[in-house]
This record gives structure tokens, sequence and C-alpha cells, in this order.
């Protein structure tokens, strides 16, 4: 079907305005589709021709003003309208398809219990799948729905409820002008919590066969909630603006979250059956507080059109975690951020697709899709962070707060932002948005260190760099943290001049002053760029790391440390070093838990088979040191153990964790954890199919059945492999979450010989089941069926054939792009340990 271009939707906002949609559902179908009536209201230029979008299982009937329609003029997911009236109505009274994707009227069983739930998941494009509409984000318009559905339901939509006039009937108020892409609804036997606070009522919903574990966390949830709309109510003068704020933790979600006013959804992954560590606890606050920053950034305020999704989603991010570090009790959200988010920011940056944080054009929504990622998100939260340290608050939030007055309700652009910016602060923000925001890629700053004879700074620089594809340099304001060999430590301001000689910035300040035993460039991470050490300071991390007691700069040189050994630049087996100097010494769990991430993707793509199981050795003697120092019970303990199942081979012990032997104490083995050590022994050929089926008996779950899925793929099986790859191209019945975990499963280091004949099925056989599959869930299925592992000259071959075809669709072509430059990336790094070696 057509993606819908830019062209089209100027064109057609210039034609035509929305005045309201009455949307009629009924739910109580067969349970394969259900009836849908929308009845559009709109004023147009008089004798104008545009379109609606339906994507309708069947169109029953279209009405226009005072003319019947066609249904077979329906084309792809279009329908004309010619000869438009200054006032217009129009009826569409169509059969819809329940989806499993995800997308759409999501419609999930559960196995727990066997309850019917529904979602609405309009996001992006997707309206058209629930009924007619002009789907595009400038076109907002007030809503008011009406729904059938079976009377024991519940249903939830944006707006509150106004009626109830027959079981089985809601009726809803008219919300505020929405986009299209804000519309949903949740319908089926939901559990409901309710409170209120400071005039707002607030609600949680989850289905049934979670109850009891959202009664557990109901009052950090609440609790949470509260202190975020206090911190927003008090930065904005703005409140909250749409009434009701439901929460709802619907199954089968895409996404982390999605921002619909009045209901937001989130997958319910969140709602946790098992033990969990803080940053679990913090991710779900965080998300939280984004999606609630979303209410003024995307909802209030929302963007023209998708080359300004930046508008949304990087404020959200920067909000969403400034205000949950200022009001919640997670106040080293910052540190998270460091290592997690903007790990995911610099990668996706320098990739062959980054692009700039507002490109000036997004041809189509196609492409829109394409820039929810690390660009979007992490590196526009760092660049307006930089922004903020930079004007100052005040003047930031003054800024913010005369853009929400001048377009509430309405759309606004990049430059509507900063004329409210550059008033508010009485500067001229053009040349800082040309450079942070218009252009793509990453800076890198680089200590340069002359130390004198009496142990005394000679001269210490900074040198900007930029990759000779995009060479641009930026103004940065960054800490420059001095630690000593006793511990104490001393910290410095200072702006970095793009237009320096060489991009060389002296800071004379420090001339004279006694050499610190390690110097930390973006020391409180207050810019977006990589950084690397001078030979001296790298020399001492392992000894300086362990004793550093602030987090967040721990943080920054960790994030140094994996930077460079993805670069290649340093050998990952240095990295490995640091880990065992370090690791066991750690206090903060999100440090620990993505150290462990991010260094296992590097382990098991630069390292050759041999050196790579010395190093995950190396790796889980560090982990189980700082399983057994953590305290009994508590997050680090927890994180630990994880990092020690996914890297160790000693079966026995893993055997007896799972039969209660020899767990250490304060650290249950429940489900999840059960799970990844069935995971790894399945892995590790010790485990089955015999005992997954058993495991999956016991925890007869959604969640349940996903696990099983993935320690199916991942057996070291030829028939399993290849039932699991069948699965992988063509299935098309299975939810978008069992397709992810069987192809999450699929590759495992340990198997490359038996999975070697997949790697060139992968390049022959994605891009037809790319085309069979909505683009969301193409491209998920697609990134992780990659052959990530396959760290060969013969692989990026193979994806070089598949990127010269011109029938690709957008998202697989991203996909292999940046994987192919994972591999590229790892066999440098692979070649430059066989060079030192020779």
């Amino acid at each position: 079907m057509p993606s819908l271009t830019r062209v089209e939707a100027t064109a057609r906002g210039a034609a035509i305005t929305v005045e309201s949609y009455q949307v009629d559902l009924d739910l109580t179908g067969d349970g394969e589709l259900f009836r849908s009536r929308v009845e559009i209201r709109f004023r147009a230029t008089p004798g104008a021709a545009t379109f609606a979008e339906v994507k309708p299982a069947k169109l029953l009937a279209v009405r226009l003003n005072d003319r019947d329609l066609d249904p077979g003029l329906l084309t792809d997911n279009r329908l004309p309208l010619a000869d438009l009236a200054t006032e217009n109505t129009l009826v569409v009274d169509a059969e819809m398809a329940y989806s499993r994707t995800g997308e759409g009227m999501h419609r999930f069983v559960d196995p727990a219990d066997g309850e019917t739930y529904l979602y609405a998941v309009t996001f992006l494009d997707n309206v058209q799948r629930i009924f007619a509409a002009f789907d595009q984000p400038d076109l907002k318009a007030p809503f008011v729905l009406s729904v059938t559905a079976p009377p024991e339901w519940t249903v939830c939509g944006n707006g509150a409820v106004a009626a109830n006039p027959a079981p089985g009937r809601w009726e809803f108020a008219p919300t505020a002008p929405l986009a299209t892409y804000f519309f949903s609804l949740i319908a089926g036997p939901w559990h409901v919590l309710r409170t209120e606070h400071d005039g707002v009522p607030l609600g949680l919903y989850c289905r049934r066969s979670l109850a009891a574990h959202l009664d557990v966390d109901a009052d950090e949830i609440f609790t949470i909630t509260r202190q975020c709309l206090d911190r927003f109510h008090q930065l904005f003068t703005e409140r909250y603006p749409f009434g009701k704020y439901d929460q709802a933790f619907v199954p089968e979600f895409n996404a982390g979250a999605m921002e619909n006013p009045g209901v937001v959804t989130f997958r319910d992954d969140y709602v946790f059956r098992s033990a969990v560590t803080d940053s679990q606890r913090e991710l779900r606050a965080t998300t939280i507080a984004h999606e609630m920053a979303h209410m003024w950034f995307g909802d209030l305020v929302t963007m023209r059109w998708w080359d300004d999704l930046w508008l949304n989603e990087s404020f959200a991010e920067y909000l969403g975690t400034r205000v949950t570090a200022e009001a919640t009790r997670f106040g080293q959200a910052w540190t998270t951020f460091a290592m997690r988010r903007k790990a995911w920011g610099y990668a996706a940056d320098q990739r062959p697709s980054t692009h700039p944080i507002a490109p000036t054009e997004v041809a189509d929504t196609d492409e829109g899709l394409l820039n929810f990622d690390g660009i979007s998100y992490a590196k526009g939260a760092g660049v307006l962070r930089q922004l903020v340290a930079w004007l100052g608050d005040e003047a930031f939030l003054a800024g913010l707060n005369a853009h929400f007055a001048a377009h509430r309700f309405g759309n606004a652009t990049l430059a509507d932002l900063l004329a409210g910016l550059s008033t508010a602060s009485g500067r001229d923000l053009s040349g800082w948005a040309e450079l942070w925001l218009r252009r793509p890629q990453v800076n890198t700053l680089r200590a340069e260190v002359a130390v004198d004879d009496d142990g005394r700074y000679a001269e210490v620089a900074v040198v900007q760099t930029a990759p000779e594809s995009h060479p641009v340099l930026r103004p940065h304001r960054i800490g420059v943290g001095r630690y000593a060999a006793d511990g104490t430590v001393q910290r410095d301001e200072v702006d970095i001049d793009p237009a320096a000689d060489g991009g060389r910035t002296v800071l004379g300040q420090l001339t004279g002053s006694p050499a610190a035993r390690l110097l930390l460039l973006n020391d409180g991470d207050l810019t977006f760029a990589k950084v690397r050490l001078d030979p001296a300071s790298a020399e001492a991390v392992p000894l300086v790391l362990p004793g550093l007691t602030e987090p967040l700069t721990r943080a920054v040189l960790w994030g140094e440390a994996l930077d460079a050994a993805t670069d290649g630049e340093r050998p990952v087996a240095g990295l490995v070093d640091l880990m065992a100097a370090a690791l066991p010494t750690e206090t903060e769990v999100i440090i620990a838990e993505d150290v462990l991430t991010l260094s296992r993707s590097l382990i098991d793509r630069y390292l050759d088979p041999p050196t790579r199981s010395a190093a995950l050795a190396r790796v889980a003697v560090a982990c189980r040191r700082l399983l057994d120092d953590a305290p009994a019970g508590e997050s680090l303990q927890l994180a630990a153990a994880r990092g020690w199942i996914a890297a160790t081979t000693d079966a026995d012990l893993l055997v007896g964790w799972l039969a209660g032997r020899d767990v250490p104490a304060g650290l249950k083995v429940d489900a999840e954890l059960r799970w990844a050590v069935l995971r790894r022994l399945v892995v590790l050929g010790v485990a089955g199919e015999s005992e997954i089926a058993v495991e999956a008996v016991a925890d007869n779950s959604a969640t349940g059945a996903e696990r099983a899925a993935r320690c199916r793929a991942a057996l070291p099986d030829p028939a399993a492999k290849q039932a699991a790859w069948e699965i992988i191209v063509e299935d098309t019945e299975l939810s978008n979450r069992l397709l992810e975990a069987t192809a999450e499963g699929f590759w495992q280091p340990e198997q490359a010989e038996l999975t070697a004949g997949y790697v060139e099925r992968y390049f022959a056989e994605m891009p037809a089941a790319a085309r069979r599959r909505t683009p969301w869930t193409a491209d998920r299925v697609a990134t992780l069926a990659f052959p990530r592992y396959a760290v060969a000259q013969p692989t990026r071959e193979a994806a070089a054939a598949l990127l010269a075809r011109d029938d690709l669709t957008p998202g697989l072509r991203r996909v292999v792009t940046d994987a192919d430059d994972d591999l590229r990336r790892a066999l440098v790094a692979r070649t430059a340990v066989a060079a030192a070696s020779a």
C-alpha cells in the first residue's frame, strides 16, 4: 500500500480542515473482524478533490454529503473524494480485521485464562486500520467515540465515559483536538485500579492474569505518576490538558509505550511478575515520565510533519530523564542515560543510515518510521541537555512555555520552537540549530596532555574531530574532571570552540596545575560527543575506576572504554581486563548490567571462538565475584546472577539452580530466572525440547510462550533450526512477539557450524518475508534474524549483493545496511588483533 508523501499531505492540508470524527465501533463479532463506522465533518475548498485512507477487510458503504460512492473506488488504502463542498460530511462503514502485529486493533487471547483483550494502536498511519480518516499529523480534530462490546467488558478511550445507555454500550465525551495517530481505546475484562491527584483522575489497567502483580506495584506506579505530574506542573504554566490520565499495560505491545492522551498504553512487561532490578524499575519510571512529557510535546503541540519528529521524541526523552531524576527516588537517571541511551544514540549516529536530528526532508511515512531511532531519541535529548547548559534553565523553560501558549492544540515546526527559545534567551539559535539539528554524525573530543618535569600541566588541549563524510565541528560546553591519586577531584566547566585552530581548544586555565592521575573530558556528561582519554589517563583507569564514588563519572569512563573497543582503537581483550578489575566492585546496578550487555556484543563478534571462550570465562569469574559480594536479595545480586548465567559453561551448577541446589542466599530462582538458566543450558546442549515443554507447562503465560519460543529456536539441532527458520521467513499468523522471540533465539555464537547454511538463506529469503509483513514487524524480525555472528567477508559480500537490488523495502534496506556496518567494524577489529599477534 502506498505511503503518504509529504507533498500529498501538504496539498491535502491546504485543501481541507477537519472539524470532527464521530467513531462507532462494534467489537462483538466473530473474533476475526469488527464493524467500524465513522462520520467525518470537514471543510474544503469548493470543487476540490482529495482522498481519505482506510484499510478494511471489506468496505461496506461510503457516503459523501448527499451522494453514495462506489466502494469499488477504493484503491489500495485510498478512497478518492471529488467535487467537495465548503462543508462536507463523509460516512464510511466497513468491516475491519483484528491484528496480531501490534498495529491497528490488536486482539490477544490470554493463554493463562482464555480471556480476550483488545487495544488500538494508531501510531504513525494505522488509524486507517480501525476507521477511515485523513491520516496525517497536522489535520487535528476532536473525536467522539461510541463502542459496542460484550457487557462484562470494560472499555476505556481517550476521553471520559459520558454514558452507558445500555449494557455493552459505551459513549465517550468529545476529546480535545487530536492528531489521528493519538486515537486509542482498550476493551476487555481489564483489572482496574483508580485514584485521583491534583484534580486529575488516575487509572491503571492490566489483564486479569496479571492483577496480583499490578496490585503489588500499584502504589509505586501511582506515586511516580503523581511525582511526575507535580514536577511537570512546576516546569510548565500549562497544566495537564486532557482530563483523566489512565495508564494501560497491554499485551504484545511493539514499543515501550505510546502517548495517547487520556489513555497511555505500555507494554505489560512493565507489570513485573518476577524479581527485577532497580534499573528495571527505573526504566518503568522514566517511561512513565517520558509519556507524560508527550502530553505537552506531541499531544498539546504536535509536529506538522514527520521531519519534526524530534519535537516529540527528543524532548520527551530529555524531560523524561530529567523529571525522573528530579522528582522520583531514581535520582541517578542521568547515569542510566549516559550508559544505555547515549550508547544507542552514538551507535545510530555513526552508521551509514545516520540522519540529522531535524532533517529538512522526510519524503513519506515509511521514511518517518525509520527515524524512530537512537538519533531522534537519545542524540536529540543529549543535544537538548547541551542547549540547557548553554542557554540556562530559566531561559530554556521560558521558551518552552511561550511555545505551548502560541501553539496549544495545534501544530508547530522547528522554526516555531527556535523563535520561542530565541526570544526568551535573547540569543539567535539559527547557527546552533544548523550545526546540531541539521547535520548528522558525532564529534570526538580527545585530550592532549603535556606534563613538565615537575609533574605539572605544561599544556592541556581538547582536539575536536569529525568524520570525513560529515566534517562538522560544533560548540560544546563540557566538564573536565581531574582525579588525583588520593581520590580528590577538581572539575571545571569549559567551552569548546569549533572555530579554534584545527579544532584544538587549549585549556589555558589548567597550565601549571598539578597533573592529575586521570583527566576526564565531558565529566558530568553535558554534551553529545565521544571522548578519548590521553594515554596516561587510559592506563590509570583500571586503578582509578573502582575507587570513584560518583556513578555518572564511572558511567562516562565505562562508555569511553566500550566505545574505544567498538571503534577498534583498543582491543576487546583490554576491555575484558577492565571488567575483571572493576566490575566486581561496582555498586550501581545499571552500570553493571549495561557493561555486561554492551561488552557481550563485542566479545561475541570481535573475538575469534577460542579467544571468545577465554574472555567469557573471565567475565563469568568477575560476575561470580560480584554475585558473592552483593547484598542478598538486592538488585545487584540479581544483575550479577544474570551476567553469570549468560557467561558460564558450568552446566552442573546451572542444573542445580533449577533444582534449587547451591543457590546463593537471597536469590530467588523464579520464572524469569528459570527461563534464563534454561536458555543457557539449551545453548550449551545440556537441555532440550523435553525440558522446554516442562517449563512451558509450569509457566502457562504469554511471557512463558515467548521464552519457550526463544529457547526452541536456540536448540542446537538441525530440525529445530529448520522449524525456527520457517517461522522467521514464512509465518504470518503468529503474533509479533512470538516471531521476534524466535528470531532472537536463532543465531548463537556457539552454533556457527550448525547455522552456516542459513547465512545465505537470510539474504535470499528475507526480502520476500519482509514484504509479507507490516513494516514494524518486518523490520524487527529482519534485525533480530540477521546473521550477526557470521563475521566473515563472504557475509559482507552477500549483504552488498542484496543491497544492490531495487526491490527491498525501506526498512529491510536500512536493517541490512546498518548490520553490515557492524560486521565491518568486527572484521576490522579481528584483523587488527591478528596483525598484532603476527
